[in-house]
Parts: structure tokens; sequence; C-alpha cells
């Protein structure tokens, strides 16, 4: 019977543990699992949806990307709306964009597009481009995407304005990539979809703290009575993330999640770009209001602790043939698991993911907080000039 008593260390092991999977239950019963909680309420239509479709802006910044505008801006133009017009910004080289965007123009009337002054000094250039594409908008909602994005259906209006409320001032929209082969695209993925559980999570909890300009609604008004990006002015980025911090509340903000209002983007070909994105993140995500980021933090640190505990618990107990503390730290083990895997698998099906996380879903878990702190690492040493305006 020695085999299955449990002494003062079993008891303090197997209590830190138990601890530490309650703590990671409430993240994901209570934060992550909201997306697939508020698509199960959709489609019982026990959300409130405006009937109404205002006229709306969609505005796409470009940075010399002629390739990317043939593949995805007829998506964009040819969606199923009453009324919207398209306003394409370009920054970077204007001969083969403008020439292939003019040609564009002949098609469809409610197309626009503009430039990006070589000479602008005083504004990174993004947020010059968002800027220029909202002061020529003529509709007071505005719709922001990028040049590399794809709607998934041409429903994606649609579903975002049917949130356009008389409260509503925001709307937070998922962008995911299309299926790769290798393994940064999976990664790249995971990371993409777990990103979303967290900020959208959030949001759906009455608590937003951040937007992704691939797919994101606000007023014209809005961003003028806050008087544009002046409170970030002097960073390169913040344009998405860090505006959205700054205006989004309980009150004003909407989510959508419908599989076809997300938009798409190719697989990053090579690792550095995919870094250099989530570095810029992470050089703006310490400007973040709110307790928000805290509160994720908290989560990875127990998800790390977890592991650390977990897996001491089951080696020392096993060391001392203590086999029922062996087996009560397998099943704390194998229940996380799989409420994680039933968690996440669900929300990428409800975004319309196409890669599901069975086996390698304990690798991404640890996987994703190390990438997180070597991003920022890199922040930290690197230039800081590298982050402000240019």
């Amino acid at each position: 019977m020695e085999a299955f008593a449990f002494d003062t260390i079993d008891q303090y092991l197997l209590a830190a543990t138990g601890l530490l999977f309650a703590i990671q239950a409430l993240y994901y019963l209570a934060l992550y699992n909201r997306i697939n909680l508020r698509n199960r309420k959709a489609r019982r239509e026990e959300l409130h949806f405006s009937q109404e479709l205002p006229p709306l802006s969609v505005i796409i910044c470009a940075h010399d990307e002629v390739e990317n505008l043939r593949r995805n801006l007829p998506a964009i133009l040819e969606q199923d709306y009453p009324q919207f017009e398209v306003i394409v910004i370009n920054d970077g080289e204007k001969g083969e964009s403008e020439d292939y965007l003019t040609q564009l123009g002949d098609r469809y009337p409610n197309l626009y597009h503009s430039f990006v002054p070589d000479s602008s000094r005083y504004i990174s250039r993004k947020k010059l481009a968002v800027t220029l594409g909202i002061r020529a908008a003529r509709y007071d909602w505005l719709v922001l995407t990028e040049a590399n994005c794809r709607p998934q259906s041409n429903q994606w209006l649609r579903l975002m304005a049917r949130n356009f409320t008389s409260r509503t001032e925001v709307v937070l929209g998922y962008s995911g990539y299309e299926r790769g082969k290798s393994w940064l695209h999976r990664r790249a993925s995971f990371d993409s979809l777990f990103t979303a559980m967290r900020y959208l999570g959030f949001a759906l909890a009455g608590s937003p703290y951040m937007g992704i300009g691939r797919n994101l609604a606000y007023r014209k008004a809005l961003f003028f009575d806050q008087k544009g990006f002046s409170a970030h002015l002097n960073l390169r980025r913040g344009d998405d993330d860090l505006f959205i911090n700054q205006v989004a509340c309980r009150s004003n903000t909407r989510v959508e999640t419908d599989p076809a209002a997300t938009v798409r983007m190719r697989p990053l070909p090579r690792a550095k770009d995919w870094r250099e994105e989530k570095i810029g993140y992470a050089s703006t995500a310490r400007f973040f209001h709110g307790a928000q980021r805290w509160l994720l933090g908290f989560e990875t640190f127990s998800r790390l602790l977890f592991y650390f505990v977990g897996i001491t618990t089951v080696v020392l107990t096993a060391l001392q043939a203590h086999w029922l503390a062996v087996g009560i730290g397998f099943l704390l083990f194998i229940l996380r698991f799989t409420m994680q895997a039933l968690v996440v698998n669900h929300t990428a099906r409800n975004l319309g993911e196409k890669y599901r996380y069975r086996l390698l879903l304990p690798v991404f878990d640890i996987q994703q907080p190390i990438q997180s702190l070597r991003w920022k690492l890199y922040c930290l040493f690197r230039d800081k000039r590298e982050f402000l305006r240019k």
C-alpha cells in the first residue's frame, strides 16, 4: 500500500500541479473558448445584428505590391455589398502598381488610388498612408485591410457591417494564413490562431485591448475625434494595435468571427519576414494600457510552470514508486491536453482554419512563449531608432 500513499512532498507537488491546472482551465474555458461560444450563439440566432448596410470605405495600404494587388484586389472589389468604395494608397515604386490600378479602375468605378509622397519625413509612412486613405474616404465606416490579404468569401463586408449598430465604433475581425506545407507555415498559423484567441477573446469578454489592421473596421469620426495617430506619432508602428488600444472599450466594440468574414494571407516564404513582423508588434506591446498584457503574461507563466511542476511531480514520485501520485500527475496532463485540443481545434474550425493541432500541440504550446521571449529580446537589444518613424 506504500506505493499508493502520499508523503508531504507528494502532497505539495500534487497541490501545485492541481492549482496550475485549475488556472489553465480558467483561461481556456473562460477566455480562449469565447470565439466558439460566440459562433454558437450566432448560429442559434441569439446575437443582435444590425439590419442596415451603410455605405463604407475599404482602405488598403500597399508597399509596391503589384502581385498581391493582382491576386487579392478583385476579390475585394467584387464583394456582395450595395455601396462601397475601395481606396488603395501605394507606398513605394509607383510604376507597375499605378499602371495596374489605373487599368483596374476602368472596370471598377468604385476603385480609387493615391500614393505616399516621397518627401514625407514627420510620420511613419504606414501611418501616413492610412491617414491619407481615411481623409480621402467619403463614408463614415472604414474597413481596413492590406494588399496581401484576400477575403474568404464575397460576404466579408456584409458580415463585418452587420456589427455596425448605433453604439458600435470598432469591429475586430480575424486574419490568418493560407495552408502551407513547411514547419514555418504551421508555426506561423498556430501563432496567428492563438493570438486571435487572446485579443478577440478579451474583446468578447468586454475588455478589448488591440486589433490587427488586416481585418478591422472603425468609424471615420472616431479617428478624427482621437486626433488620428497623434498619441504615438513618434513610433514606426501602432496604426492598428495601439490605436485600438487607445479607442476601444466594452460599449463601442464588437467582434466578427464567422469563417466567411475572415481574410487570409499567403504563407510567408522566409522565417525572417515572420520574425520582423512579430518584432514589430512586440515593439509596441509595452505601450498597451490595461491589465490584459499582464494577465496574458500570467497565463504564459502558469503554463510553463505547469509543465515544469507536472513533470517534476511525475518523475520524483515515479522514482519513489508512488504510483498513485504518478497516475494523478499523468491524469492532469491528459485532462489539460484534452481541454486544450478541444478548444484550439474547435476555434480553428470556427475560423475556417485548415490545420488541426493534435500530437504536435504540446510542441507549439511550449514553443510559442519561447518565440515571444526571443522577439522581446530582439526589441531589447536592437537600436531603438529602428522602431521610430521612418
